[in-house]
């Protein structure tokens, strides 16, 4: 059992959306006296444009250690996270770790933690689409079980919890990514060219994005989604940031792309100015769903299921299998942009209590 510095958290970082879902919680941090973030990049995005322009843009700072960890299967990749993660930790001595959303960082963070007997607070706990072959749901219902603190963005993941005999450390906090978004809102300016740079007019084209695993792995599931939005295409320009997993996956499967609007990967805030200049998001992502709603943007989710279920009963997001939407609400699941003000104040009173307490509680759930 590891034993560190009560107020001394490493946070685990790999993937772009936690980049920055990561930036409001870190700010928290560094403005609450007695606790210091250590930050690990596992690697996982190791593209330059998919990790190094975030933490400059987001002004996060860098990453005390980059684990240079990426490709391979899931379980190859899991595995040597897992076995750098724990060296990270014992070199650092945490008093708690955070991970963030469903990846492979985010399971290799908390099952390290864990086993070197290091409590783990989740950020995004209790979301479910209840399909197990999907690798996102095994990894977010492991973490869950092996988390201290879970902050649940919404109701219904608590109540996912609940169901399954997690209620201890359950904390309704709303979404850290209403808070980022926030926040890129104020620094906008940094942004306002990407439109006149892609010579795009506001209101008059949509953005795709297509990454995940589940679309990129196979020809049929690649050609479908991208035939869905050449469709698309026949009506309204569509952007497509191109990710590296996906450009290569293209390339593989010879699936043709011509008809999109091919661009780069773009960095945070010009990702939230081409959102906010959009009249509608295509995304198999789970972060660009939320994103849309924040900023007011009908989007179709290019899956067959949804994590963020509020985004389609509230009727700004449908599935692509589904032909129109339901009736327009707001969602009041999310917060008021205090979800990371929220998060770190648990985390304080939690570090404060089990500092009082014997160590020897650590781990273990009623």
């Amino acid at each position: 059992m590891t034993t560190g510095a009560p107020g001394r958290l490493l946070t685990v970082v790999g993937a772009r959306p936690q980049f920055v879902k990561a930036m409001p919680v870190s700010r928290a941090i560094a403005r609450t006296p007695g606790l210091v973030e250590v930050m690990v990049h596992t690697g996982q995005h190791h593209d330059s444009a998919l990790s190094d322009s975030f933490f400059r843009e987001l002004d996060l700072p860098e990453p005390i250690e980059n684990l240079g960890i990426h490709g391979g299967t899931h379980g190859e990749m899991t595995g040597r996270m897992l076995a750098a993660l724990d060296g990270a930790i014992a070199r650092h001595a945490p008093g708690l770790v955070i991970v963030y959303g469903d990846t492979n960082s985010t399971l290799a963070g908390a099952l390290a933690a864990a086993k070197a007997g290091v409590p783990v607070a989740h950020v995004e706990a209790g979301l479910r689409v209840f399909d197990r072959t999907m690798p996102e749901e095994t990894n977010r219902v492991v973490v869950d079980h092996v988390s201290r603190l879970l902050f649940a963005p919404t109701r219904a993941a608590v109540g996912h919890l609940k169901r399954e005999g997690l209620v201890e450390g359950v904390h309704h906090v709303g979404d850290v990514m209403q808070d980022a978004v926030l926040a890129m809102a104020a620094l906008s300016d940094r942004g306002e060219s990407v439109l006149r740079r892609l010579g795009l007019t506001s209101g008059a084209y949509a953005v795709a994005t297509l990454h995940r695993a589940a679309t990129t792995d196979s020809a049929a599931s690649l050609a479908a989604a991208v035939g869905y939005l050449r469709q698309q295409a026949a009506r309204l320009p569509v952007v497509l940031p191109l990710h590296p997993r996906t450009r290569e996956a293209a390339n593989r499967f010879g699936v043709d792309l011509a008809g999109l609007r091919i661009i780069e990967p773009l960095g945070p805030i010009d990702m939230q100015r081409l959102l906010a200049g959009c009249a509608l998001v295509l995304t198999d992502s789970g972060g660009l769903q939320k994103e849309a709603y924040f900023h007011r943007k009908p989007c179709v989710t290019l899956r067959d299921d949804t994590e963020w279920s509020e985004t389609v009963e509230a009727g700004w997001n449908r599935l692509w299998t589904v032909s129109d939407y339901r009736p327009r609400r707001e969602i009041d699941d999310y917060g008021a942009g205090d979800a990371a003000e929220r998060i770190v104040a648990t985390i304080a009173r939690f570090v404060a209590e089990t500092h009082d307490t014997p160590r020897a509680t650590t781990g273990t759930r009623p």
